[in-house]
């Protein structure tokens, strides 16, 4: 029996594995859901073994574990692919949006309903049972392999880079993919050649030592939720141009042939205003909408609260006003040292009579961009067309995958998106849902890769 077979003998049972495996609630922001990550941990691991990867384990780090397991049987003129996923997945709130329970998943109208079953159980249980195609058909796979599966991807992979760097040798590769990402639609495949990085800050702005009534001290001390208000604006002017100075230094601009690669991406500017509600686009001068949204930087005000709430009139002078801000980033921008572009612009802008402090979010990433002519993504890029019959698109995201950056710095290799689910799947949403075609078209998409990289 060839792979091929395989694949289609057993279908139904490798859906029934992936509603198991949506069924344990591994969500990694929320701490009484530890031991889940565990336990889906566990389950990946048992998954390995059973596909015939034996040399397979949970592994801790400072906080949610990571799965490792490897076969490396081709020999050493054969290269070692390294293949990276997360077990660990978004909170199902709100519960009451959901049409069925989220870690009760069900089948329909060809779908995987259910939290993760996009992104990215799905995604990452089918390079898995592509190995288990190949071994079991063949005997033997065409590479050595290395997988390297997290449990705290969701939340920003806060320990996961100390993991990469005490672990470098075991993870080393001469290509790496990940299992984590997407295609462009159901019948047009793309490869993912830049992804943007993350910063962000919460901002406090204290005042008087408890609120004071606005009549008796309003004039004469200043009113916390002005001065932030004045920050916030003096960070972006009205044509959404960042006006934060050092910010767009190292910005790597887009030459002619990228502004060409993106324009080739079909997009319709009409049909994005109207599916999200909005009069018109809005962003950065001198760029389309497509080129911001894929590479150029951003500075986004997320949260914003301070002083009264509630219904009606309450005549009061707030002690303190808060914010939250995020920036996404793209080559060769560095979080930290952005990070400390806002610390003194905010320094700057902030007038007597207050204190402003400022603390870093948790969770950070690097941008991510592909080099021209990559090899492993020249090699993938092949393997799509072969699968969908048509040249992919070269497309980049406004998302961070913050292990790719990681990996690069640690292990000198890019990582090469090779993943299947699709933008309209809901992931990070109720009713999320992975599509039954894209669980095996990449299961073949895998095992076309692993024999042409042998």
């Amino acid at each position: 029996m060839n792979w091929q077979n395989y694949l289609d003998d057993q279908q139904a049972k490798f859906v029934e594995d992936l509603l198991d495996f949506i069924r344990i609630p591994s969500v990694s922001a929320a701490k009484e859901h530890f031991d889940d990550v565990v336990r889906a941990g566990n389950w990946v691991v048992r998954r390995l073994q059973q596909a015939g990867i034996t040399n397979a384990r949970m592994m801790e780090t400072a906080s949610h574990p990571i799965v490792y397991g490897d076969w490396l049987q081709a020999g050493h003129d054969k290269p070692t692919v390294l293949i990276y996923g997360h077990f660990d997945v978004q909170p199902a709130d709100p519960l009451d949006l959901w049409d069925s329970p989220p870690f009760d998943p069900i089948v329909v109208d060809g779908t995987v309903r259910g939290r993760g079953a996009s992104d990215d159980k799905g995604g990452m249980l089918i390079p898995i049972l592509a190995a288990e195609a190949l071994l079991t058909s063949e005997g033997k796979l065409p590479v050595n392999v290395k997988f390297f599966f997290e449990g705290q991807e969701e939340i920003g992979s806060p320990t996961l880079k100390a993991f990469i760097t005490d672990n470098s040798n075991l993870l080393k590769a001469d290509v790496i993919f990940s299992a984590d990402g997407g295609q462009w639609s159901e019948d047009q495949p793309s490869m993912t050649i830049g992804l943007k990085g993350l910063v962000g800050c919460e901002l406090t702005v204290n005042g008087a030592n408890s609120d004071q009534h606005s009549g008796m001290q309003g004039g004469g001390i200043a009113n916390p939720i002005h001065v932030l208000s004045h920050i916030i604006a003096s960070m972006k002017d009205v044509n959404g141009d960042i006006k934060v100075t050092g910010f767009y230094d190292d910005v790597v601009e887009l030459s002619v042939h990228d502004r060409q690669s993106i324009a080739k991406v079909p997009f319709d500017e009409d049909a994005y205003i109207e599916e999200l509600g909005v009069p018109d686009v809005f962003g950065e001068t001198g760029f389309t909408t497509r080129e911001r949204l894929w590479a150029r930087p951003t500075l986004e005000l997320n949260g914003i609260w301070g002083g009264y709430q509630g219904e009606g009139t309450k005549t009061v002078l707030p002690a303190s006003a808060h914010a939250k801000i995020t920036c996404r980033l793209v080559a060769n921008q560095d979080p930290e040292q952005i990070y400390l572009l806002l610390k003194r612009h905010i320094k700057e802008n902030t007038p007597r009579g207050v204190t402003a402090d400022i603390s870093r979010l948790p969770g950070s990433a690097d941008p991510f961009l592909l080099p021209s002519g990559h090899n492993s993504s020249q090699i993938a890029a092949e393997v799509l067309n072969e699968v969908y019959g048509k040249v992919p698109y070269n497309v980049r995201t406004g998302g961070s995958i913050p292990v790719m950056s990681m990996l690069l710095q640690e292990l000198g290799v890019h990582a090469t998106v090779f993943s299947f689910g699709l933008d309209d799947e809901k992931i990070h949403a109720p009713n999320e849902f992975f599509r039954l075609s894209s669980f095996r078209r990449g299961q073949e998409a895998y095992c076309r890769l692993l024999n042409k990289l042998g």
